[in-house]
């Protein structure tokens, strides 16, 4: 009969891997970052999402699905969803700190677990969350404000999330997770015709290609394959709410990788933001259940 103290490392195990994945994630868009001034964020979203895809290609082997002109309509707002999502979080980190641009995007899944919530409790969460962003609004007394371009992209990132986390849900629903495989696909296809007009030739520079290659393992392949464990040894509250930990890790990449402090009141943004995730988790379960999958799969 095992004892207490011999559970506790296989039980603390999942979180940590958790953890993992989600440093990973946010290290990667701090590598990302820094391929910025060569080949713009247009170039790095279009490379981090081609070598997504063919990892995920090859894993998920999606060409042996069938599907209806219906279900290939469900892959294509998939796709969109997912460029749009990449692409304008890459646009938002040109001029914001990671942690915050991190913290704006979460509002996405917030007001998809709004939406499905019935319980007024969400309601005071989504005030939290507002507060933490009026507290990110520039402000003339602010001796660095935050740039509003990089606030509005880093926002519309989260709408895209959104979008991403509904019909996502409904294209795994009807054809498995191969979707995720061909919605990249279809992402990749789209941004690498602006990849290419911002970078052109630079985009396939032999000294870039293994950064790009690397920003897509951290970012992807790593964190993908982790959770994917993880979920069936979490249950799912404690995943969405440790899922919620993800703008804190991304501040302390950013202060660690790219120079980025924050200042106080930064902080206290980031954390009610972080607080208003984590208090739907817990006290929706229905709402989580419905998300937690889909940001499982985010950013592939």
């Amino acid at each position: 009969m095992s004892s207490p103290s011999s559970q506790t490392p296989s039980s603390l195990t999942p979180i940590l891997l958790l953890i993992l994945a989600m440093a990973s994630l946010q290290g990667g868009a701090a590598l990302a970052k820094t391929l910025f001034p060569v080949i713009g964020a247009e170039g790095t979203s279009a490379l981090r999402l081609l070598f997504s895809a063919l990892m995920l290609q090859l894993y998920f082997r999606p060409w042996r699905v069938r599907m209806n002109a219906r279900g290939w309509a469900l892959i294509v707002a998939y796709g969109l969803s997912l460029g749009g999502m990449n692409l304008l979080f890459y646009m938002s980190l040109r001029t914001i700190p990671l942690g915050i641009a991190v913290a704006l995007e979460f509002t996405g899944p917030l007001a998809v677990a709004l939406l499905t919530s019935r319980k007024r409790m969400d309601f005071l969460w989504i005030a939290l969350a507002a507060v933490g962003i009026s507290l990110l609004i520039p402000r003339g007394f602010a001796s660095q404000p935050l740039d509003p371009a990089g606030m509005m992209y880093a926002l519309t990132a989260g709408l895209c999330w959104a979008a991403y986390i509904v019909v996502g849900r409904r294209a795994g629903q009807a054809h498995g997770a191969q979707t995720v495989a061909l919605a990249s696909t279809v992402a990749a296809l789209c941004l690498l015709p602006i990849g290419l007009l911002h970078a052109g030739s630079a985009l396939f520079a032999p000294d870039i290609l293994p950064w790009a290659l690397a920003v897509a393992l951290l970012s992807s392949a790593l964190p993908y394959a982790l959770e994917i464990n993880v979920l069936p040894k979490l249950p799912v509250r404690v995943f969405g709410t440790l899922l919620s930990l993800e703008p804190v890790l991304g501040a302390l990449c950013g202060l660690m990788f790219l120079k980025e402090t924050l200042t106080f009141m930064q902080w206290m943004a980031i954390l009610a933001i972080v607080t208003a995730s984590a208090g739907i988790t817990l006290g929706n379960r229905r709402a989580s259940e419905k998300t937690s999958t889909s940001k499982r799969r985010r950013r592939p």
